[in-house]
Protein backbone atom coordinates (compact mmCIF):
# COMPACT_ATOMS: atom_id res chain seq x y z
CA UNK A 1 0.00 0.00 0.00
CA UNK A 2 1.14 3.49 -0.75
CA UNK A 3 1.93 5.79 2.16
CA UNK A 4 -0.10 8.84 3.12
CA UNK A 5 0.42 11.78 0.80
CA UNK A 6 2.68 14.48 2.21
CA UNK A 7 0.85 17.32 3.94
CA UNK A 8 0.47 20.11 1.38
CA UNK A 9 0.78 22.70 4.15
CA UNK A 10 4.52 22.09 4.40
CA UNK A 11 6.62 25.17 3.57
CA UNK A 12 8.44 25.67 0.30
CA UNK A 13 11.79 23.81 0.40
CA UNK A 14 14.50 25.92 2.00
CA UNK A 15 17.97 26.40 0.55
CA UNK A 16 20.08 23.40 1.58
CA UNK A 17 23.75 23.40 2.40
CA UNK A 18 26.18 21.40 0.29
CA UNK A 19 26.69 17.93 1.82
CA UNK A 20 29.77 17.75 4.02
CA UNK A 21 31.23 14.80 2.13
CA UNK A 22 31.03 16.77 -1.14
CA UNK A 23 32.98 19.66 0.36
CA UNK A 24 35.60 17.27 1.77
CA UNK A 25 35.97 15.51 -1.57
CA UNK A 26 36.41 18.78 -3.48
CA UNK A 27 39.04 19.95 -0.99
CA UNK A 28 40.83 16.59 -1.31
CA UNK A 29 40.72 16.90 -5.10
CA UNK A 30 42.21 20.41 -4.97
CA UNK A 31 44.98 19.28 -2.58
CA UNK A 32 45.72 16.31 -4.83
CA UNK A 33 45.97 18.62 -7.86
CA UNK A 34 48.30 21.00 -6.00
CA UNK A 35 50.51 18.13 -4.89
CA UNK A 36 50.68 16.68 -8.42
CA UNK A 37 51.60 20.06 -9.91
CA UNK A 38 54.32 20.60 -7.28
CA UNK A 39 55.79 17.13 -7.87
CA UNK A 40 55.75 17.63 -11.64
CA UNK A 41 57.50 20.98 -11.37
CA UNK A 42 60.13 19.65 -8.96
CA UNK A 43 60.75 16.57 -11.13
CA UNK A 44 61.16 18.76 -14.22
CA UNK A 45 63.74 20.96 -12.49
CA UNK A 46 65.73 17.97 -11.23
CA UNK A 47 65.61 15.99 -14.47
CA UNK A 48 66.26 18.93 -16.78
CA UNK A 49 68.83 20.93 -14.81
CA UNK A 50 70.15 18.65 -12.07
CA UNK A 51 71.18 21.46 -9.73
CA UNK A 52 70.00 24.94 -8.80
CA UNK A 53 72.07 27.71 -10.39
CA UNK A 54 71.24 31.38 -11.02
CA UNK A 55 69.97 30.32 -14.47
CA UNK A 56 67.70 27.69 -12.90
CA UNK A 57 66.24 29.92 -10.14
CA UNK A 58 63.43 31.35 -12.37
CA UNK A 59 62.33 27.80 -13.15
CA UNK A 60 62.28 26.96 -9.45
CA UNK A 61 60.05 30.00 -8.90
CA UNK A 62 57.86 28.91 -11.83
CA UNK A 63 57.55 25.45 -10.29
CA UNK A 64 56.44 27.07 -7.04
CA UNK A 65 53.67 29.03 -8.75
CA UNK A 66 52.65 26.15 -11.03
CA UNK A 67 50.27 24.52 -8.47
CA UNK A 68 48.30 27.75 -8.02
CA UNK A 69 48.15 28.33 -11.77
CA UNK A 70 47.03 24.73 -12.33
CA UNK A 71 44.19 24.95 -9.81
CA UNK A 72 42.99 28.26 -11.29
CA UNK A 73 42.97 26.86 -14.83
CA UNK A 74 41.04 23.78 -13.73
CA UNK A 75 38.58 25.86 -11.71
CA UNK A 76 37.92 28.00 -14.79
CA UNK A 77 37.29 24.79 -16.72
CA UNK A 78 34.81 23.74 -13.97
CA UNK A 79 36.67 20.58 -13.04
CA UNK A 80 35.56 20.92 -9.41
CA UNK A 81 31.82 20.87 -10.10
CA UNK A 82 29.98 18.48 -7.72
CA UNK A 83 28.12 16.80 -10.56
CA UNK A 84 31.40 15.41 -11.90
CA UNK A 85 32.23 13.62 -8.66
CA UNK A 86 32.52 9.86 -8.80
CA UNK A 87 31.17 8.80 -12.21
CA UNK A 88 31.66 9.34 -15.91
CA UNK A 89 34.61 10.38 -18.04
CA UNK A 90 33.79 14.10 -18.10
CA UNK A 91 36.03 14.82 -15.09
CA UNK A 92 39.06 13.23 -16.78
CA UNK A 93 38.25 14.86 -20.12
CA UNK A 94 38.20 18.30 -18.54
CA UNK A 95 41.51 17.66 -16.78
CA UNK A 96 43.07 16.69 -20.10
CA UNK A 97 41.58 19.80 -21.71
CA UNK A 98 43.06 21.94 -18.93
CA UNK A 99 46.48 20.37 -19.50
CA UNK A 100 46.33 21.04 -23.23
CA UNK A 101 45.12 24.58 -22.61
CA UNK A 102 47.96 25.46 -20.23
CA UNK A 103 50.56 23.97 -22.61
CA UNK A 104 49.14 26.02 -25.49
CA UNK A 105 49.00 29.17 -23.32
CA UNK A 106 52.64 28.82 -22.26
CA UNK A 107 53.75 28.23 -25.86
CA UNK A 108 51.84 31.25 -27.15
CA UNK A 109 53.01 33.50 -24.29
CA UNK A 110 56.64 32.50 -24.84
CA UNK A 111 56.32 33.21 -28.57
CA UNK A 112 54.60 36.59 -28.16
CA UNK A 113 56.97 37.84 -25.44
CA UNK A 114 59.99 36.19 -27.10
CA UNK A 115 60.86 34.54 -23.79
CA UNK A 116 63.55 31.89 -24.07
CA UNK A 117 62.02 29.02 -22.10
CA UNK A 118 63.88 25.76 -21.69
CA UNK A 119 61.82 23.41 -23.87
CA UNK A 120 62.96 20.40 -21.86
CA UNK A 121 61.43 21.85 -18.71
CA UNK A 122 58.10 22.61 -20.38
CA UNK A 123 57.93 19.19 -22.07
CA UNK A 124 58.57 17.48 -18.74
CA UNK A 125 56.59 19.62 -16.29
CA UNK A 126 53.25 20.26 -17.99
CA UNK A 127 52.46 16.80 -19.46
CA UNK A 128 53.71 15.12 -16.25
CA UNK A 129 51.50 17.43 -14.20
CA UNK A 130 48.47 16.42 -16.27
CA UNK A 131 49.23 12.71 -16.06
CA UNK A 132 49.85 12.80 -12.30
CA UNK A 133 46.62 14.73 -11.80
CA UNK A 134 44.66 12.14 -13.77
CA UNK A 135 46.18 9.35 -11.67
CA UNK A 136 45.47 11.24 -8.46
CA UNK A 137 41.84 11.81 -9.41
CA UNK A 138 41.49 8.15 -10.36
CA UNK A 139 42.78 7.16 -6.92
CA UNK A 140 40.31 9.52 -5.24
CA UNK A 141 37.47 8.06 -7.30
CA UNK A 142 38.39 4.50 -6.37
CA UNK A 143 38.39 5.47 -2.72
CA UNK A 144 34.99 7.12 -3.12
CA UNK A 145 33.61 3.99 -4.78
CA UNK A 146 34.81 1.88 -1.85
CA UNK A 147 33.03 4.19 0.59
CA UNK A 148 29.89 4.12 -1.51
CA UNK A 149 29.92 0.32 -1.51
CA UNK A 150 29.51 0.67 2.28
CA UNK A 151 26.61 3.10 1.86
CA UNK A 152 28.60 6.28 2.54
CA UNK A 153 28.85 9.50 0.47
CA UNK A 154 25.52 8.88 -1.26
CA UNK A 155 23.08 11.35 -2.79
CA UNK A 156 19.54 11.16 -1.42
CA UNK A 157 17.27 10.79 -4.43
CA UNK A 158 13.52 11.07 -4.93
CA UNK A 159 12.42 9.05 -7.98
CA UNK A 160 9.47 10.39 -9.97
CA UNK A 161 7.68 8.27 -12.55
CA UNK A 162 5.50 5.25 -13.09
CA UNK A 163 5.94 2.19 -10.82
CA UNK A 164 7.69 -0.11 -13.30
CA UNK A 165 10.29 2.48 -14.28
CA UNK A 166 10.91 3.52 -10.67
CA UNK A 167 11.32 -0.12 -9.56
CA UNK A 168 13.86 -0.71 -12.35
CA UNK A 169 15.81 2.39 -11.33
CA UNK A 170 15.84 1.32 -7.68
CA UNK A 171 17.23 -2.10 -8.61
CA UNK A 172 19.85 -0.55 -10.89
CA UNK A 173 21.16 1.94 -8.31
CA UNK A 174 21.22 -0.69 -5.56
CA UNK A 175 23.27 -3.00 -7.74
CA UNK A 176 25.67 -0.29 -8.97
CA UNK A 177 26.17 1.70 -5.78
CA UNK A 178 29.32 3.39 -7.06
CA UNK A 179 27.06 5.85 -8.89
CA UNK A 180 26.27 7.30 -5.47
CA UNK A 181 22.51 7.46 -6.00
CA UNK A 182 20.45 6.23 -3.04
CA UNK A 183 16.73 6.35 -3.85
CA UNK A 184 15.04 7.02 -0.53
CA UNK A 185 11.50 7.82 -1.70
CA UNK A 186 9.27 7.87 -4.76
CA UNK A 187 6.44 9.97 -6.13
CA UNK A 188 3.97 8.05 -8.31
CA UNK A 189 0.89 9.24 -10.21
CA UNK A 190 -1.29 6.57 -8.61
CA UNK A 191 -1.19 3.56 -6.36
CA UNK A 192 0.65 0.59 -7.80
CA UNK A 193 2.89 -2.36 -6.97
CA UNK A 194 5.74 -2.11 -4.48
CA UNK A 195 8.70 -0.25 -5.97
CA UNK A 196 11.21 -1.02 -3.21
CA UNK A 197 11.11 2.41 -1.50
CA UNK A 198 8.43 4.38 0.39
CA UNK A 199 5.91 6.21 -1.83
CA UNK A 200 5.40 9.60 -0.18
CA UNK A 201 3.24 11.46 -2.66
CA UNK A 202 2.18 12.05 -6.22
CA UNK A 203 3.73 14.24 -8.92
CA UNK A 204 2.47 17.49 -7.36
CA UNK A 205 4.12 16.66 -4.03
CA UNK A 206 7.72 16.38 -5.25
CA UNK A 207 9.13 19.60 -3.69
CA UNK A 208 7.40 18.86 -0.40
CA UNK A 209 8.78 15.32 -0.31
CA UNK A 210 12.25 16.70 -1.01
CA UNK A 211 11.92 19.03 1.97
CA UNK A 212 10.51 16.34 4.26
CA UNK A 213 13.27 13.76 3.74
CA UNK A 214 16.10 16.26 3.05
CA UNK A 215 16.80 14.89 -0.45
CA UNK A 216 19.36 16.57 -2.70
CA UNK A 217 18.39 15.08 -6.08
CA UNK A 218 15.16 14.45 -7.98
CA UNK A 219 15.24 11.86 -10.77
CA UNK A 220 12.36 12.20 -13.24
CA UNK A 221 11.81 9.16 -15.43
CA UNK A 222 10.25 9.30 -18.89
CA UNK A 223 6.48 9.62 -18.55
CA UNK A 224 3.80 11.52 -20.51
CA UNK A 225 2.74 13.63 -17.50
CA UNK A 226 6.11 15.44 -17.43
CA UNK A 227 6.22 17.40 -20.65
CA UNK A 228 8.41 20.46 -21.14
CA UNK A 229 6.11 22.81 -19.24
CA UNK A 230 5.76 20.47 -16.25
CA UNK A 231 9.51 19.92 -16.05
CA UNK A 232 10.18 23.65 -16.22
CA UNK A 233 7.76 24.33 -13.39
CA UNK A 234 9.29 21.55 -11.30
CA UNK A 235 12.77 22.99 -11.90
CA UNK A 236 11.55 26.40 -10.71
CA UNK A 237 10.12 24.87 -7.52
CA UNK A 238 13.39 23.05 -6.82
CA UNK A 239 15.62 25.99 -7.67
CA UNK A 240 15.44 27.71 -4.28
CA UNK A 241 16.50 24.60 -2.38
CA UNK A 242 19.42 23.92 -4.79
CA UNK A 243 18.05 20.43 -5.38
CA UNK A 244 19.54 18.78 -8.46
CA UNK A 245 17.09 17.73 -11.16
CA UNK A 246 18.05 14.85 -13.45
CA UNK A 247 15.82 13.65 -16.26
CA UNK A 248 15.95 10.22 -17.91
CA UNK A 249 14.93 10.63 -21.57
CA UNK A 250 12.96 8.03 -23.47
CA UNK A 251 16.12 7.19 -25.43
CA UNK A 252 17.74 5.57 -22.40
CA UNK A 253 20.57 3.77 -24.19
CA UNK A 254 21.77 6.62 -26.41
CA UNK A 255 25.01 8.16 -25.15
CA UNK A 256 25.80 11.84 -25.08
CA UNK A 257 28.12 12.00 -28.13
CA UNK A 258 25.23 10.89 -30.36
CA UNK A 259 22.82 13.53 -29.09
CA UNK A 260 22.92 17.25 -29.72
CA UNK A 261 20.39 19.97 -28.95
CA UNK A 262 19.56 22.02 -32.03
CA UNK A 263 17.25 25.04 -31.73
CA UNK A 264 14.63 25.04 -34.49
CA UNK A 265 12.01 27.79 -34.62
CA UNK A 266 12.82 28.64 -31.02
CA UNK A 267 12.39 25.05 -29.83
CA UNK A 268 15.35 23.05 -28.45
CA UNK A 269 15.12 19.79 -30.41
CA UNK A 270 17.17 16.75 -29.42
CA UNK A 271 18.89 15.42 -32.55
CA UNK A 272 20.01 11.78 -32.41
CA UNK A 273 22.77 10.66 -34.78
CA UNK A 274 22.67 7.15 -36.19
CA UNK A 275 25.37 4.80 -34.81
CA UNK A 276 28.38 4.61 -37.09
CA UNK A 277 28.93 0.89 -37.64
CA UNK A 278 30.96 1.02 -40.88
CA UNK A 279 33.50 3.18 -42.67
CA UNK A 280 36.76 4.64 -41.42
CA UNK A 281 35.96 4.25 -37.72
CA UNK A 282 35.43 0.51 -38.12
CA UNK A 283 38.71 0.20 -40.01
CA UNK A 284 40.47 2.03 -37.17
CA UNK A 285 38.86 -0.29 -34.62
CA UNK A 286 39.85 -3.39 -36.59
CA UNK A 287 43.43 -2.18 -36.97
CA UNK A 288 43.66 -1.27 -33.27
CA UNK A 289 42.23 -4.64 -32.20
CA UNK A 290 44.57 -6.71 -34.35
CA UNK A 291 47.67 -4.69 -33.49
CA UNK A 292 47.06 -4.81 -29.72
CA UNK A 293 46.04 -8.48 -29.80
CA UNK A 294 49.15 -9.41 -31.78
CA UNK A 295 51.46 -7.58 -29.39
CA UNK A 296 49.77 -9.04 -26.29
CA UNK A 297 49.84 -12.52 -27.84
CA UNK A 298 53.61 -12.28 -28.30
CA UNK A 299 54.20 -10.89 -24.81
CA UNK A 300 52.01 -13.54 -23.13
CA UNK A 301 53.24 -16.49 -25.18
CA UNK A 302 55.23 -17.98 -22.23
CA UNK A 303 52.14 -17.75 -20.00
CA UNK A 304 49.94 -19.30 -22.69
CA UNK A 305 52.38 -22.20 -23.07
CA UNK A 306 52.50 -22.74 -19.31
CA UNK A 307 48.70 -22.73 -19.04
CA UNK A 308 48.36 -25.16 -21.95
CA UNK A 309 50.77 -27.58 -20.26
CA UNK A 310 48.92 -27.21 -16.94
CA UNK A 311 45.58 -28.04 -18.57
CA UNK A 312 46.99 -31.16 -20.25
CA UNK A 313 48.71 -32.35 -17.07
CA UNK A 314 45.77 -31.85 -14.68
CA UNK A 315 43.03 -33.51 -16.77
CA UNK A 316 42.69 -35.74 -19.80
CA UNK A 317 41.92 -34.13 -23.12
CA UNK A 318 43.27 -31.34 -25.35
CA UNK A 319 44.51 -28.05 -23.95
CA UNK A 320 42.28 -25.95 -26.20
CA UNK A 321 38.50 -26.05 -26.35
CA UNK A 322 36.99 -25.27 -29.76
CA UNK A 323 33.37 -24.28 -30.17
CA UNK A 324 31.26 -22.74 -32.92
CA UNK A 325 30.09 -19.23 -32.16
CA UNK A 326 28.23 -16.58 -34.17
CA UNK A 327 30.01 -13.38 -35.14
CA UNK A 328 29.19 -10.23 -37.05
CA UNK A 329 26.28 -10.46 -39.50
CA UNK A 330 25.53 -14.00 -38.31
CA UNK A 331 28.74 -15.55 -39.66
CA UNK A 332 29.92 -18.56 -37.69
CA UNK A 333 33.50 -19.03 -36.52
CA UNK A 334 35.44 -21.33 -34.18
CA UNK A 335 36.26 -19.75 -30.85
CA UNK A 336 39.37 -20.84 -28.93
CA UNK A 337 39.58 -21.17 -25.15
CA UNK A 338 41.60 -23.16 -22.68
CA UNK A 339 39.61 -26.24 -21.72
CA UNK A 340 38.11 -25.77 -18.25
CA UNK A 341 35.73 -28.75 -18.21
CA UNK A 342 35.94 -32.49 -18.35
CA UNK A 343 36.29 -33.93 -21.83
CA UNK A 344 32.70 -35.28 -21.87
CA UNK A 345 31.17 -31.96 -20.73
CA UNK A 346 28.89 -31.56 -23.76
CA UNK A 347 27.40 -35.04 -23.28
CA UNK A 348 26.66 -34.33 -19.60
CA UNK A 349 25.03 -30.98 -20.37
CA UNK A 350 21.60 -32.51 -21.03
CA UNK A 351 21.54 -33.85 -17.45
CA UNK A 352 21.94 -30.38 -15.92
CA UNK A 353 19.49 -27.57 -15.26
CA UNK A 354 20.50 -24.02 -16.15
CA UNK A 355 20.42 -21.23 -13.56
CA UNK A 356 19.84 -18.64 -16.29
CA UNK A 357 16.54 -16.85 -16.82
CA UNK A 358 16.90 -16.46 -20.58
CA UNK A 359 18.46 -18.26 -23.53
CA UNK A 360 21.86 -18.60 -21.82
CA UNK A 361 22.97 -21.85 -20.18
CA UNK A 362 24.62 -20.95 -16.85
CA UNK A 363 25.26 -23.03 -13.76
CA UNK A 364 26.78 -21.41 -10.70
CA UNK A 365 28.46 -24.62 -9.49
CA UNK A 366 28.91 -26.63 -12.66
CA UNK A 367 30.13 -30.16 -11.75
CA UNK A 368 31.82 -30.49 -15.13
CA UNK A 369 34.44 -27.82 -14.37
CA UNK A 370 37.89 -29.06 -13.34
CA UNK A 371 39.68 -27.57 -10.30
CA UNK A 372 42.19 -25.80 -12.55
CA UNK A 373 39.36 -24.71 -14.84
CA UNK A 374 37.59 -22.97 -11.96
CA UNK A 375 40.71 -20.92 -11.26
CA UNK A 376 41.16 -20.06 -14.92
CA UNK A 377 37.54 -18.96 -15.22
CA UNK A 378 37.63 -16.86 -12.09
CA UNK A 379 40.24 -14.56 -13.63
CA UNK A 380 39.27 -15.12 -17.31
CA UNK A 381 42.62 -16.75 -18.10
CA UNK A 382 40.78 -19.41 -20.11
CA UNK A 383 39.82 -16.72 -22.65
CA UNK A 384 43.38 -15.66 -23.53
CA UNK A 385 43.51 -17.89 -26.67
CA UNK A 386 40.74 -15.70 -28.07
CA UNK A 387 43.52 -13.25 -28.90
CA UNK A 388 44.08 -15.53 -31.90
CA UNK A 389 40.44 -14.99 -32.91
CA UNK A 390 41.01 -11.23 -32.67
CA UNK A 391 44.12 -11.39 -34.84
CA UNK A 392 42.20 -13.49 -37.39
CA UNK A 393 39.43 -10.89 -37.50
CA UNK A 394 36.65 -13.04 -36.05
CA UNK A 395 36.44 -11.11 -32.79
CA UNK A 396 37.29 -7.72 -31.30
CA UNK A 397 38.96 -6.86 -28.02
CA UNK A 398 35.70 -5.20 -26.94
CA UNK A 399 32.20 -6.07 -28.06
CA UNK A 400 29.07 -8.08 -27.23
CA UNK A 401 29.35 -11.58 -25.79
CA UNK A 402 29.96 -14.18 -28.57
CA UNK A 403 26.74 -16.27 -28.70
CA UNK A 404 26.16 -19.91 -29.59
CA UNK A 405 24.16 -20.78 -32.75
CA UNK A 406 21.33 -22.26 -30.67
CA UNK A 407 21.13 -19.01 -28.69
CA UNK A 408 20.95 -16.93 -31.88
CA UNK A 409 18.14 -19.15 -33.16
CA UNK A 410 16.02 -17.95 -30.21
CA UNK A 411 16.84 -14.26 -30.65
CA UNK A 412 14.09 -11.74 -31.27
CA UNK A 413 14.47 -8.89 -33.75
CA UNK A 414 15.81 -6.48 -31.12
CA UNK A 415 18.40 -8.91 -29.77
CA UNK A 416 19.71 -9.66 -33.27
CA UNK A 417 21.09 -6.13 -33.33
CA UNK A 418 23.96 -7.49 -31.22
CA UNK A 419 25.23 -9.17 -34.41
CA UNK A 420 25.92 -5.86 -36.17
CA UNK A 421 29.42 -5.73 -34.65
CA UNK A 422 32.07 -8.33 -33.93
CA UNK A 423 31.82 -10.08 -30.56
CA UNK A 424 34.46 -9.14 -28.01
CA UNK A 425 36.77 -10.74 -25.49
CA UNK A 426 35.40 -8.22 -23.01
CA UNK A 427 32.58 -5.72 -22.98
CA UNK A 428 30.10 -3.89 -20.84
CA UNK A 429 28.78 -7.27 -19.65
CA UNK A 430 32.29 -8.16 -18.41
CA UNK A 431 32.76 -5.05 -16.30
CA UNK A 432 29.18 -4.92 -14.97
CA UNK A 433 28.66 -8.29 -13.36
CA UNK A 434 29.71 -11.00 -15.85
CA UNK A 435 27.72 -14.18 -15.29
CA UNK A 436 25.77 -12.65 -12.39
CA UNK A 437 23.79 -10.56 -14.88
CA UNK A 438 20.30 -11.56 -15.93
CA UNK A 439 19.59 -12.30 -19.57
CA UNK A 440 17.69 -9.01 -19.99
CA UNK A 441 20.50 -7.01 -18.39
CA UNK A 442 23.13 -8.72 -20.55
CA UNK A 443 21.15 -7.90 -23.69
CA UNK A 444 20.64 -4.31 -22.57
CA UNK A 445 24.37 -3.78 -22.04
CA UNK A 446 25.27 -5.37 -25.38
CA UNK A 447 22.75 -3.20 -27.23
CA UNK A 448 24.04 -0.13 -25.40
CA UNK A 449 27.52 -0.94 -26.69
CA UNK A 450 26.30 -1.42 -30.26
CA UNK A 451 24.41 1.89 -30.16
CA UNK A 452 27.23 3.95 -28.62
CA UNK A 453 30.48 2.39 -29.79
CA UNK A 454 33.56 4.57 -29.91
CA UNK A 455 37.29 3.95 -29.57
CA UNK A 456 37.27 5.93 -26.32
CA UNK A 457 34.52 3.67 -24.95
CA UNK A 458 36.63 0.65 -25.90
CA UNK A 459 39.61 2.07 -24.01
CA UNK A 460 37.46 2.73 -20.94
CA UNK A 461 36.11 -0.84 -20.98
CA UNK A 462 39.60 -2.30 -21.39
CA UNK A 463 40.77 -0.22 -18.42
CA UNK A 464 37.89 -1.41 -16.25
CA UNK A 465 38.40 -5.03 -17.33
CA UNK A 466 41.60 -5.29 -15.32
CA UNK A 467 39.84 -4.64 -12.01
CA UNK A 468 36.89 -6.87 -12.95
CA UNK A 469 39.21 -9.76 -13.79
CA UNK A 470 41.31 -9.21 -10.68
CA UNK A 471 38.24 -9.35 -8.44
CA UNK A 472 36.94 -12.47 -10.17
CA UNK A 473 33.37 -11.67 -9.15
CA UNK A 474 30.56 -13.12 -11.26
CA UNK A 475 32.78 -15.62 -13.09
CA UNK A 476 31.65 -19.25 -13.21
Amino acid sequence: MRAVVVDRALPVPERKLTPTWTLRYRVSAAMSDITCAFLAGAAAVVLRFGEVTPYVEPYVLLSGTLPLLWVIVMALNRVYEPRLIGVGSEEFRRIAQSGIAIIAAVAIAAYVTKTDLARGYVVLALPLMTILTLLGRYGLRRGLHRRRSRGQCMRRVVAVGHPEAVADLVRLFRRERYHGMDIVAACLPEEGPDVGVPVLGDFSDVPLVVNRINADTVAVLACPEFDGIALRRLAWRLERSRTDLVVAPALMEVAGPRTTIRPVAGLPLLHVEHPELAGVRRLIKNGFDRLVAGVVLILLSPLLLALAIAVRVTSSGPALFRQTRVGRDGQEFTILKFRTMAQDAEHRKIQLVSDADGVLFKIRRDPRITPLGARLRRHSLDELPQLINVVNGHMSLVGPRPPLPEEVARYGDDVRRRLLVRPGMTGLWQVNGRSDLSWEESVRLDLRYVENWSLMLDLQILWKTWSAVARGAGAY
